[in-house]
């Protein structure tokens, strides 16, 4: 596990200049290896004559907890508001760190958050925060654009992590991001604009260094479900585990 080098400064033109030639390695390489794919292995299949039958949740094994957080400490407002799915007074909490460059990120929001959302976010079991842990300057503009996006702040993080390898380790990473920038309705105007945005690059870093400093994340994906701590991408079976009993 990797921590993101939170001395290291760059201004607010380097930002821009530095997405050019970052390497794909030092990308791929910021990011947790434990939740590395979706542990199929832990779950058993529903009956060998029909594969194609899912696996229910009971099936899955629950994921032992790395430690606890204080819910109410966690849940505090930091430099930046929060970015939240579901109702306030849902039973389960659900709060990510991740980094806009991590591959395990990106398998996790393809491959388990779309049935996270519809099987609880969406019938009111559970809210979901995504909180920004950018390990690069790569990952800083990813997150940056989204909070430029507004209201589309979860479809553009969507978009970005479905195009990760068209926009990461390539050689133009700045081009690369301005054309799915264009696609959801950036200038070349306002997409500078916001990467030249000094202060939200700070506040960016300030959520990132909180994470780190309050609540000891050091890869990315970390979640935080109810205070119980999780490291590394999960499948939805294996959140089901976890969730199901707290309702």
């Amino acid at each position: 596990m990797n921590r993101p080098p939170f001395g290291k400064s760059l201004s607010r033109r380097n930002v821009l200049s530095s997405l050019a030639a970052i390497p794909a390695v030092a990308l791929l390489a910021a990011c947790s290896d434990s939740g590395e794919q979706a542990k199929a292995a832990d779950v058993k299949p529903a009956d060998p004559a029909a594969p194609a039958k899912p696996a229910t949740p009971a099936a899955a094994q629950v994921p032992e907890s790395q430690g606890n957080v204080d819910m109410a400490e966690l849940l505090k407002p930091g430099a930046l508001p929060d970015k939240q799915l579901g109702k306030d007074d849902a039973k389960v909490t659900i709060v990510e760190y991740a980094s806009m460059t991590c591959p395990h990120c990106a398998h996790f929001a393809e491959t388990t958050f779309p049935d996270l959302k519809t099987k609880y976010i969406d019938t009111g079991k559970a809210r979901y925060i995504l909180r920004e842990f950018p390990f690069d300057p790569s990952a800083e503009a990813g997150f940056m654009l989204a909070r430029c996006a507004k209201d589309n702040y979860f479809p553009m993080v969507d978009v970005l992590f479905r195009q990760q390898a068209n926009w990461v380790g390539v050689s133009n990473t700045k081009d690369a991001l301005l054309q799915i920038s264009k696609l959801a309705g950036f200038t070349q105007e306002s997409f500078e604009a916001c990467l030249t945005d000094q202060k939200l690059l700070d506040d960016v870093r300030s959520v990132q260094k909180r994470g780190a400093n309050e609540f000891k994340v050091d890869s990315t994906p970390t979640f935080f479900i109810n205070g119980k701590t999780y490291k590394g991408a999960m499948s939805i079976e294996e959140m089901s585990a976890i969730i199901d009993p707290l309702l």
